[in-house]
């Protein structure tokens, strides 16, 4: 009549919601009038409707008319709308983290690791050029993906000015590709130039990628080419959103823009 478990019925008596008209002593079951009936189906859809035991009581005890809860209805819509708008964050954080992980197994299991030309598309840039060591990078993605956040469409990357390597004192620019912007006082948004460009990717820790750049400096020589600044690393598969991961499947591609002839 009421859809309730004798689970629930019992429930909402030590809750003092749903009393029962008599409780035989001997066996402990509970008696109700006809009357509560209508009583135990508004506790069973006020329930469906997430209402806590503390609400429900107060309602059913100061009210008797649909018009009389409208405040109650409006409080409990607006946390659903809150927690939906909550849970498609989510997703969208969720669908963010899936396709990068899928789309870096892919590449990874189909990198030959050798150095190749290829041509890459003009692409908009936040970025902030900063000087200092090479993981103070970190910071400047933070600060462009609290910015720019849903606007982000690519990978993290950095420009790289200096034509050597620098332990303390590197001028580089932390980097990520955006479908709009604008700049800030700290954030550059520009148009980052494509072009010919030689690409050979990296797999394994940051700390190791000073021979995979001797690998493409050495292919420049051997086909007498001539490449121009900044030079770039983007990052397909780092430290996790979750995870900080295994440096070894780290996987990094270093490009070097060809200079037209």
């Amino acid at each position: 009549m009421t859809n309730l478990t004798v689970k629930s019925l019992r429930f909402y008596h030590e809750q003092g919601v749903l009393v029962p008209s008599h409780v035989e002593s001997g066996s402990g079951y509970r008696f109700y009038a006809q009357s509560k009936i209508e009583t135990a189906r508004l506790i069973a859809l006020l329930r469906d409707l997430e209402f806590s035991i503390a609400e429900i009581k107060q309602i059913i005890s100061s009210h008797d008319d649909d018009a009389d809860i409208v405040a109650f209805l409006e409080s409990r819509q607006s946390e659903i709308r809150d927690r939906m708008r909550n849970d498609r964050r989510i997703d969208g954080l969720l669908k963010k983290i899936i396709h990068h992980e899928k789309e870096a197994v892919t590449t990874m299991t189909q990198t030959s690791y050798e150095v190749e030309e290829k041509t890459v598309d003009p692409m908009l840039v936040a970025s902030i050029r900063m000087k200092g060591k090479y993981s103070d990078c970190g910071s400047g993605f933070g600060k462009i993906g609290r910015k720019f956040g849903r606007h982000i469409c690519g990978k993290a990357m950095m420009l790289h000015h200096d034509g050597e390597y620098k332990a303390d004192d590197a001028d580089f620019e932390a980097a990520m590709p955006i479908k709009k912007g604008t700049s800030t006082d700290e954030i550059s948004v520009h148009q980052l130039p494509g072009g010919r460009c030689l690409s050979l990717m990296h797999l394994g820790p940051y700390e190791e990628l000073r021979r995979s750049y001797e690998k493409m400096l050495t292919y420049i020589s051997s086909k007498d080419m001539t490449c121009s600044m900044p030079t770039r690393e983007v990052y397909h598969k780092g430290p996790g959103m979750i995870f900080r991961g295994n440096p070894k499947k780290y996987l990094t591609e270093i490009q070097f823009m060809v200079e037209s002839e």
